[in-house]
């Protein structure tokens, strides 16, 4: 038994059986339980999650139904990579949305909203050898002759596009490091600010501790007519946030809020997520660390936005 461990640990290429579904992982040290697949091998599955949200949904809706296309556990779509922030499953879909996106397949507002392009809603399947050969077409010096009638402008795009999507995950997880370092105290300070700038009025921080892990609360009115009274807890979990802290605030808050908020630096895990929306429950809103770092981005919150200019010689050449 302890050679067929050894021979195990020391293989490069294993594979794991489930659902009838064979996933093949690279390791050089031990067995990994987890079969998300690689971000190439999610270019179906993430276009099969838009079209059956409808041509459009934002990206936890696209978290969630390819979780459920995928047929991935709890466990499996929480799994965080290399222990950051950031989810497996979350980091890999975020880069297979950048190559669709660059292969006209799919498009994204400024309001996080990613739908199908009228090319995306013509196919139900891409090929990923094809995918990838476009992307790396804006290495100038490995262009194909399928890819040669890109213009240098959109190559440059593509360039950009990618680069993009490399800063903006470097950008998040840099900020969420700072934010976990932060005093407890100032982090809810920095939630009592964000409130506020986001709209809601009357925001207090709670002095007391032990109050079901309650730590605030808050006055969110809708075009000045129509008001919510919304609590909120505001903490720096490492890992995941399990449904158990859902389930907790909800019964602390019953009968005080119309609504409750849960901010953290951490993820929620899928059961979290179905527990905050359970039928019939009190709704519990949830901002895990990606939606902390671009909130604070939108309000300028101890994040700078450059504005970085580059000057094209070759285009005044031409002239």
């Amino acid at each position: 038994m302890a050679y067929i461990i050894k021979i195990l640990k020391i293989s490069l290429f294993y594979c794991i059986f489930k659902s009838n579904k064979i996933y093949f992982h690279h390791s050089f040290d031990g067995v990994s339980l987890m079969p998300i697949p690689t971000y190439d091998k999610l270019f179906n599955p993430l276009i099969q999650a838009i079209k059956n949200l409808g041509g459009s949904a934002k990206n936890d809706e696209i978290l969630s139904e390819i979780t459920k296309i995928l047929d991935l556990t709890d466990e499996e779509a929480s799994e965080l990579y290399n222990g950051g922030n950031r989810s497996v499953l979350d980091y890999r879909v975020a880069w297979a949305k950048s190559y669709l996106k660059v292969y006209g397949i799919l498009s994204n507002s400024t309001r996080g909203v990613w739908a199908l392009t009228p090319k995306g809603l013509k196919v139900d399947k891409v090929n990923i050898s094809d995918v990838k050969k476009f992307v790396k077409s804006c290495d100038h010096s490995t262009i194909t002759d399928e890819v040669s009638t890109v213009s240098s402008q959109e190559k440059d795009n593509i360039c950009n596009f990618i680069e993009k999507t490399t800063e903006e995950i470097k950008w998040e997880d840099k900020l969420i490091a700072t934010l976990k370092k932060m005093d407890p105290f100032a982090f809810e300070r920095l939630a009592q600010r964000l409130l506020r700038e986001a709209g809601f009025a009357n925001v207090e921080v709670t002095k007391k501790s032990g109050d079901g892990g309650i730590d605030g609360k808050g006055v969110f009115k809708i075009a000045g007519f129509v008001s919510f009274n919304i609590y909120f807890q505001c903490k720096r979990y490492e890992g995941t946030v399990p449904s158990s802290v859902i389930r907790d605030f909800r019964g602390a808050i019953m009968g005080r809020a119309d609504k409750g908020l849960i901010i953290t630096t951490g993820v929620f895990s899928k059961d979290a997520k179905d527990e905050a929306r359970r039928d019939g429950a009190l709704i519990i809103d949830l901002i895990d660390g990606h939606d902390l770092a671009n909130k604070l981005k939108e309000f300028n919150l101890g994040v700078k936005i450059i504005e970085q200019v580059e000057i094209n010689e070759k285009w005044f050449n031409e002239l």
